[in-house]
């Protein structure tokens, strides 16, 4: 008779983390990475890539605990351009015949003060190297329909070239056609998934 009363407190302890700890997939159809880089020395282009995917496992209520995958298509770039954005798919860029993905791993969660502070692993071009995203959310859950629903978004700066990204083209009246640093922000619509 002991070994059944054992059992269930063993059950309700198990209980609430598994209520916590779960997996919320990336809705592509309402998520998007943006970016802006400047260009002629006195604009900047804008644009994004529209087909992003991946998925959050861990406890939403402390993202601490959290471990993020996302994967962005490369060759989804879109900057009202066409021509531009061959170009951008092309070698001298992204080469997305060779790398059709752009990944970015995390490996460390921490608050900051105003969100959390996201360390993890970027892709771009089969070019890895470390980076600090801000971040804002995971927003408070909400039901649409049958599904369970938070959204969050994640900003960062980063140096083209540190990815193999050096193309530029020098301006007759001084300075290049590309700049250095790119500001991505990348929104996202996370579904809880069922366990």
């Amino acid at each position: 008779m002991k070994p059944f009363p054992i059992f269930l407190v063993a059950l309700a302890l198990s209980l609430p983390a598994s209520a916590e700890t779960g997996v919320w997939k990336i809705d592509p159809a309402s998520s998007s990475a943006h970016f802006s880089v400047r260009h002629m020395m006195v604009s900047k282009v804008k644009g994004s890539f529209e087909k992003v995917t991946g998925r959050v496992t861990g406890d939403l209520e402390n993202p601490a605990t959290a471990k993020v995958v996302v994967t962005i298509d490369a060759s989804s770039i879109d900057t009202d351009n066409a021509d531009r954005d061959d170009h951008l798919r092309s070698a001298d860029f992204l080469e997305v015949a060779k790398h059709p993905e752009i990944t970015f791993a995390s490996t460390r969660i921490e608050p900051d003060g105003r969100g959390w502070r996201m360390r993890g692993n970027l892709t771009i071009r089969g070019v890895t190297r470390e980076v600090v995203l801000a971040v804002k959310g995971p927003s408070a859950a909400v039901r649409r329909g049958d599904s369970i629903r938070r959204e969050a978004t994640a900003t960062t700066r980063i140096n083209r070239k540190d990815f193999g990204l050096t193309w530029n083209r020098a301006i007759e009246t001084g300075g290049v056609v590309v700049g250095d640093d790119v500001d991505i922000t990348i929104e996202v619509a996370l579904v809880q998934q069922a366990q």
